[in-house]
């Protein structure tokens, strides 16, 4: 290494350390809003973020030559031991999200934790680009401001390389899990800083090597037995952090994905109670079978052999697994691998489907016209729906799929009373002239205006939608299907009709970007309902 130093010059040694510690730490911004995202959720972990890592490396920039005065020119070689320590500081103060609160919990978890390593990082970098360029002798401004838009350059650069090797390698191996990279990234510190200070950094290696949930399942399982929860899976993915999790004394299994719930089924069931497909934990999956119970425009029944269906997102497979048990040949379409393996081999997903393990707007484009007599669009996850499955375009796109008597289910999670929900039916009923909007629960038993509702279309306005009464054959030996097959509680849908001052009647893909302060807020109104769902040391500690 000393050898290799001495052939380079120390200009260009000093540009070199500065760019690698950019990148690093570049890196850095988007692990940290990922290893919040299971505590805090993906839409409150980002709602500061951004602020945050503008001012902070401002102020590395700008405060370069004080914190190197201050440390006693030591800055670069505390480096890898703020490093080291980044993951146990998060581990203690995720302890204490339910204290803190959200999105409060999340801004002060990366003021103690990221910001430091963010500040020390930024002020070395600048020091070290600044001195590599040599720009001196054209004048104090050029050597001032020039470092500083390469400096910027260099880490916007090594952010937009970062967010595009997670999208493609997160969760393919340990060290590039989540946990995983906060055990690497402080690795490349050492090489780039060799430091005696390392030694400090012995007790957070030691506990995250040996105690750290979130790096050691072992300890994980351990705790949450105690607590009456057992970890069966779990996998960083391309939509978050994929994990199936055992109630041990209710007797359900759930899966997550960063700080919602994918879906679940009850595990402990009575004796002699075996229906075909497994009950679900939330009655909304076997309100959506209900699609097969729409009455076709002639009166003639439906025959399930003679059917196809589509599936947009999967969750655990309640709703296609009972479409499949039915004869109903059912397409799955599903953005994360992990979701669908995870679904397959713990939650009896049946084998006998098409899944298009890819984006929905490409399946969508790509597929044929008048190919099913089913849709069921159910793509809610992390606290918010992707917006761009919900657009005029999107759903037209949809309309084209079904056959002229066909039948669509949409799920929508989210606050009804809140201008998203009043603008994604307007636009559904634009597109389909026939609906009916059910919720999940009655007003009485509600606390809060968040729900799922599901809106039922067809794409013949000739005879209203009426649903047909369900046979023993329906419920496929479930008493949860007989209580909640058929949609019970009707929204009347002329309360989303009113437009708000500023608003719009649909929602079209270039105008999503208008509702992201609303979704801000349900993502933080569904962290509490989570909250309530499972205790929080389920996820606090992942």
């Amino acid at each position: 290494m000393s050898s290799l130093a001495g052939l380079v010059q120390p200009t260009t040694r000093q540009l070199l350390t500065g760019t690698a510690l950019l990148f690093l730490i570049a890196f850095y911004s988007p692990l940290t809003v990922l290893m919040l995202t299971p505590v805090y959720g993906s839409a409150p972990a980002h709602i500061f973020h951004g602020y945050g890592v503008a001012l902070v490396g401002a102020a590395g920039w700008f405060l370069k030559d004080y914190i190197q005065r201050l440390t006693g020119r030591r800055a670069l070689f505390l480096l890898p031991v703020v490093a080291f320590w980044v993951p146990t500081l998060q581990s203690f103060l995720f302890a204490s999200s339910s204290v803190m609160g959200n999105p409060f919990g999340a801004v002060v978890t990366e003021v103690i934790s990221y910001y430091p390593l963010l500040l020390l990082s930024v002020a070395c970098a600048g020091k070290l680009v600044q001195s590599g360029l040599d720009l001196a002798r054209h004048g104090d401004a050029v050597a001032e401001h020039v470092p500083l838009v390469v400096s910027y350059v260099l880490y916007k650069t090594g952010e937009k390389f970062a967010r595009a090797f997670l999208a493609k390698f997160i969760g393919t191996t340990f060290f590039f899990s989540r946990a995983g990279l906060q055990l690497l990234l402080p690795v490349f510190y050492t090489a780039i800083a060799p430091s005696k200070f390392l030694l400090f950094a012995i007790p957070s290696l030691l506990f995250s090597m040996t105690s750290n949930v979130h790096m050691n399942s072992g300890a994980l399982n351990s705790f949450l037995n105690e607590e009456g929860f057992a970890l069966v899976a779990r996998q960083d993915s391309t939509t978050g952090y994929i994990s199936v999790l055992d109630n041990l004394n209710d007797g359900f299994r759930v899966m997550r994905c960063d700080h919602s719930l994918l879906g679940g089924q009850w595990t402990k069931m009575p004796n002699n109670y075996n229906p075909a497909v497994m009950d679900p934990i939330y009655s909304v999956f076997t309100m959506l079978e209900a699609v097969r119970l729409v009455e076709t425009d002639h009166g003639e029944p439906r025959v399930d052999a003679n059917s196809k269906a589509l599936v947009i997102g999967l969750g655990v497979g309640t709703t296609p697994s009972a479409l499949i048990h039915h004869g109903i040949e059912t397409t799955i379409v599903e953005l994360d691998p992990v979701v669908h393996k995870f679904a397959t081999e713990y939650f009896h997903l049946p084998s006998n489907h098409i899944a298009a393990i890819e984006d929905a707007t490409a399946f969508v484009k790509r597929t044929p016209p008048a190919q099913y007599d089913y849709i069921v669009h159910d793509v809610f996850t992390g606290g918010v729906e992707p917006l761009e499955l919900f657009t005029l375009e999107f759903l037209e796109s949809l309309s084209s799929l079904l056959k002229d008597d066909g039948v669509i289910a949409i799920n929508y999670a989210g606050d009804i009373s809140l201008y998203p929900a009043a603008l994604t039916v307007r636009t559904i009923q634009y597109v389909f002239p026939t609906c009916r909007i059910f919720r999940e629960a009655s007003d009485s038993d509600l606390t809060t205006d968040f729900t799922n509702m599901v809106i039922f279309c067809k794409k013949s306005s000739a005879t209203p939608l009426t649903f047909r009464d369900p046979v023993s054959a329906d419920y496929m030996g479930s008493k949860f299907r007989q209580m909640y097959l058929m949609p019970k509680v009707e929204i009347d849908a002329s309360r989303f009709e009113t437009i708000e001052k500023g608003g719009r009647r649909v929602l079209h893909s270039m105008n999503t970007h208008l509702l992201h302060k609303y979704q801000d807020r349900s993502a933080l109104e569904h962290w509490n309902i989570m909250r309530h769902v499972l205790p929080d040391f389920v996820w606090e500690n992942w």
